[in-house]
């Protein structure tokens, strides 16, 4: 577990929730886990509780939605990244609790929820974790749970998965990023949120215009950048990161910011908390869920509180 965790609201598992479902994404991971799989089955199978492994995920959901309309499922455990933990959420109902056994390439969820590559350890949480009730986000009606980027990292996350062929690794990021660095035109994009002032009885508008676009449910993104450091799961809002400049120089400039954490502070940045985001521009700009393609702009966006219900470490309650 990492500096990130933050103290979860919990409670405990039931007691006579005796049924794991293990989903595994067989495109996930830069090698297989198919042994981490097969030990992790027998250390709960020695537990006492009965796990169902499949990698058909449309089986694997109405398995695990049948056991918890019973309540006897004890977690729907997703073999795979972070897109993987997103496809499990979007296609289970609020409270189905869900864990990961991480398998992706960068595995941002697990490393913030404190979940193990470890099927021993991963085990020990099944049998002896908690239940917690964290926000998710919404974007044009999809669930995400890390963030949304618009604009320049979308379009590198759009290259890699236009060329990939099979485990998307660290160092296919590499070609794409210095082919958007040359390419990419940085198109404006038109940002707005409501603030509801309840003492004058109106709704306020703000907003502005941005070149690079990030909304965050967890303070989590690539290469441990905390560009949104201050992001909870339990507030029921969002941290959006809105930058004003487009090109490498000011790419640059920006990065520097987040990597001294001064970048709030700058004057062509905008960070604001809120609970609904539209985002639009004039032009074809990409945006991003959790690390994989989610389509072109227009984007709405909103929080998601408590939606996610995650099997999570003991030290976190």
């Amino acid at each position: 577990m990492n500096g990130y965790v933050l103290p979860f609201p919990s409670q405990p598992l039931p007691s006579d929730a005796d049924q794991v479902v293990i989903s595994v994404n067989p495109t996930a991971g830069a090698r297989s886990a198919r042994d981490r799989v097969d030990r992790l089955v027998d250390l709960l199978c020695k537990e006492g509780i009965n796990p169902d492994v499949g990698s058909d995920l449309s089986v694997a959901c109405a398995t695990a939605m049948r056991w918890h309309s019973e309540g006897r499922l004890r977690a729907l455990v997703g073999v795979g990244g972070d897109g993987t933990a997103a496809e499990l959420a979007n296609r289970t109902p609020p409270g189905l609790p869900i864990a990961m056994l991480p398998a992706g390439n960068e595995n941002l969820l697990a490393r913030y929820i404190g979940w193990s590559k470890n099927p021993e350890e991963l085990c020990r949480i099944l049998i002896a974790g908690r239940l917690a009730r964290l926000d998710a986000g919404r974007a044009n009606g999809r669930l995400f749970l890390l963030m949304v980027g618009c604009g320049f990292d979308a379009e590198v996350v759009r290259s890699v998965h236009a060329r990939r062929t099979g485990h998307i690794r660290t160092r296919d990021y590499f070609k794409p990023i210095l082919q958007s660095i040359r390419t990419y035109m940085y198109p404006p994009m038109e940002y707005s949120w409501d603030d509801a002032d309840p003492s004058a009885g109106v709704e306020l508008r703000h907003g502005g215009v941005g070149r690079w676009l990030f909304a965050f449910n967890l303070p989590c993104y690539g290469g441990r950048l905390a560009i949104a450091p201050q992001a909870d799961p339990c507030d029921g809002s969002l941290d959006v990161c809105a930058f004003a400049r487009g090109g490498l120089w000011h790419g640059l400039r920006y990065a520097g910011g987040v990597l001294t954490g001064t970048h709030p502070r700058m004057r062509d940045v905008v960070v604001q908390r809120v609970r609904r985001l539209t985002v639009s521009a004039d032009t074809e700009v990409p945006f991003q869920l959790d690390g994989d393609p989610g389509g072109i702009l227009p984007l709405e966006i909103e929080a998601a509180p408590q939606r996610l219900t995650l099997v999570v470490p003991r030290g976190t309650s």
